[in-house]
């Protein structure tokens, strides 16, 4: 009986062997396939109490020469060094642009839109939804990144959702003779909301004024179910060279000092109540939390403590 047992076991065995060993003796043309290249997920949802958030990746690009935007106060050594100990080259820095959904149950906010319509389109399809469900559009600020897929040509390409800004940030650019604010933005004004800072977008969710990268920059403290996440927009736009550095000065930052300042402030808040963020340039997911670290701080990718409800 356990002889017939071996046989049969061994049979079994030979036989599953054979399509491998067919593989490895045949003489047919290789099927090699070429690579595909790198590849970024379009999306990562998380709860947040009875929210849904939902970050997107609406673009990514690879950028030369990334002591042209961050870091231009510091010496080319601290900014090796800096570079080297995160191992990131110094030569090239891949930029990511990251608007988020929140799902509130009665709500689909949308923060930011994108360089275009038709990727943000595709990135709000990406999270399960379409243009027609969003029912707000909220603009941290307004540079062309931020404001891109906002609409064509004067037509919103979220047709049915309410727009809403900051006042200071809308004062500014109404003023700035800015092309892209002018085509994408300024059509759409009689349908616009203005907050300030403390203004609620809707419950659970109140606009912070963080200027220094833009005259009225925002950010934006999510809050539901006793737990809180802040969208941090364009605070710090890279987790080395900016969040590890905040007083590292940022070509864009508009008001350098003042947006230092903002940043230590909100970053402080961020590490003493360990609540995480989604930063709009921060490597996709784009979420992650930032601990006090010598005179700046260290960044914290999130791994799977939002994904436990």
């Amino acid at each position: 009986m356990e002889k017939d047992k071996i046989t049969r076991r061994a049979a079994m065995t030979c036989a599953a062997a054979l399509p491998i060993a067919a593989g490895l003796g045949s003489t047919g043309p290789a099927r090699a396939q070429a690579a595909q290249g790198p590849q970024v997920p379009r999306t990562y949802r998380v709860p947040l109490g009875d929210f849904e958030v939902t970050a997107m990746m609406a673009g990514t690009r690879t950028v030369p020469d990334p002591q042209g935007t961050f870091g231009t106060n510091a010496s080319e050594e601290e900014f090796a060094e800096v570079s080297k100990a995160a191992h990131i080259p110094t030569d090239k820095a891949q930029f990511f642009f990251t608007p988020t959904l929140v799902n509130t149950g009665s709500a689909v906010i949308l923060f930011d839109t994108g360089l275009d319509p038709a990727g943000i389109v595709a990135a709000v399809e990406a999270a399960g939804y379409a243009a027609d469900d969003v029912t707000h559009v909220v603009l941290t600020h307004m540079h062309g990144d931020h404001i891109g897929g906002l609409s064509d040509g004067g037509t919103p390409t979220f047709a049915n959702a309410e727009l809403l800004a900051g006042q200071e940030e809308w004062d500014h650019w109404s003023a700035a003779g800015n092309e892209t604010f002018d085509g994408k933005v300024r059509p759409l004004g009689d349908s616009f909301s203005f907050l300030t800072t403390g203004g609620q977008v809707a419950p659970g969710i109140t606009a912070v004024l963080a200027p220094g990268h833009t005259p009225g920059h925002m950010c934006f403290m999510l809050e539901s179910g006793g737990q809180k996440m802040m969208l941090t927009a364009d605070l710090a736009n890279h987790y080395v060279w900016s969040v590890g550095k905040p007083d590292w000065e940022v070509r864009f930052d508009m008001d350098k000092q003042l947006a230092a300042s903002s940043r230590r402030k909100i970053l402080g808040t961020l590490a003493e109540e360990k609540i995480p963020f989604i930063g709009y340039h921060m490597p996709f997911p784009a979420i992650g939390y930032v601990e006090a670290e010598g005179d700046g701080f260290r960044y914290i990718p999130h791994s799977y403590q939002l994904l436990m409800t």
